[in-house]
């Protein structure tokens, strides 16, 4: 598969097959798109293509109403990449181009750029500055530049659209497992190894203290968690906290804190991947620093069984 980062550099594509969106989390009904685009392009002998933005266009539209990213672009190229789409064009998403009218984007991007030989695109979809191009305008310009248009069934866009909200909806919620049912696979989180105020190490549990490396992506819910992590290639076993730690202060500061079992490396500046499996429980606030430490074992013993019921990635 090849990846486009920019559309300044493209190569003349056979037969370009292609859909346009965001395709955020690329779940499981943005998969069965996707899946239908890779089939029909095998079927007319041409290539498959998915274009998609970044940033994301409503984050530049609506800064003051930011949407929580499912899924960091390095992520989505590689979950596209498994649905065996031929080549992926990430477009600068920017005031230019969101300015586009319909027709330009129409005549401009989609045709003057990838002479579509199918376009593949839900019934509501819409483009262009103001969102004034839709599907109905396709299929008139269909007849101009000799492009096939196929409408995607209503009922597995609506599905698609209702599984992002779903599923945005329940890693704000802690619903991890619900959230990994909608996405066929376990949520991730990935970021940078930095320095935290080193009190784990003291009771016996030191973490990993975690910068997302997407500040746009949706941190789950404030609570404790049975994980897996991916460090250099390797899966750890651990448990992690995401909170404001009460026990031992007072700051408002949201920690990412990853307790990695049989784990004593120093990896600060390293990346590392956290791959979130069962909520355990709410943060709490106990009285002392043993009994802070108590319930942690009761913790790693609680994480220790649910991963052992989990099979791996």
């Amino acid at each position: 598969m090849a990846v486009f980062y920019n559309t300044h550099t493209l190569p003349e594509f056979s037969k370009a097959v292609l859909t346009v969106g965001t395709f955020d989390g690329v779940h499981q009904g943005h998969k069965a798109i996707l899946q239908e685009v890779v089939s029909h392009a095998h079927k007319v002998g041409g290539e498959s293509i998915l274009i998609t933005f970044d940033p994301h266009p409503r984050n530049l539209l609506f800064p003051d109403q930011p949407l929580g990213i499912i899924t960091p672009l390095a992520s989505k190229v590689s979950l596209v990449q498994a649905t065996g789409i031929d080549h992926i064009i990430v477009v600068p998403f920017t005031r230019e181009f969101a300015n586009l009218t319909a027709r330009e984007y129409i005549e401009q991007f989609l045709v003057s750029l990838f002479h579509p030989h199918s376009i593949v695109i839900g019934y509501d979809h819409r483009f262009g500055h103001d969102r004034q191009g839709n599907i109905d305008m396709l299929k008139q310009y269909a007849v101009d530049y000799n492009y096939e248009l196929i409408e995607i069934r209503e009922q597995l866009i609506d599905e698609a659209a209702v599984s992002s909200t779903r599923i945005r909806n329940a890693i704000t919620a802690g619903k991890i497992e619900e959230a990994a049912h909608m996405l066929g696979c376990d949520y991730s989180l990935k970021g940078t190894v930095v320095h935290g105020n080193k009190l784990g190490r003291t009771i016996g549990y030191p973490t990993a203290n975690l910068q997302p490396a997407d500040p746009e992506q949706i941190i789950p819910a404030i609570g404790i968690y049975a994980i897996r992590a991916r460090h250099d290639g390797v899966l750890l076993d651990g448990m992690l906290s995401i909170g404001y730690n009460p026990t031992v202060t007072d700051k408002k500061e949201l920690r990412i804190e990853a307790n990695l079992f049989d784990f004593d490396r120093d990896i600060y500046g390293d990346e590392l991947e956290l791959i979130f499996v069962k909520r355990l429980r709410g943060e709490q606030k106990f009285a002392s620093l043993d009994a802070l430490t108590q319930q942690l074992h009761q913790d790693k013993v609680d994480t220790l069984r649910v991963l052992a019921s989990k099979l791996l990635p």
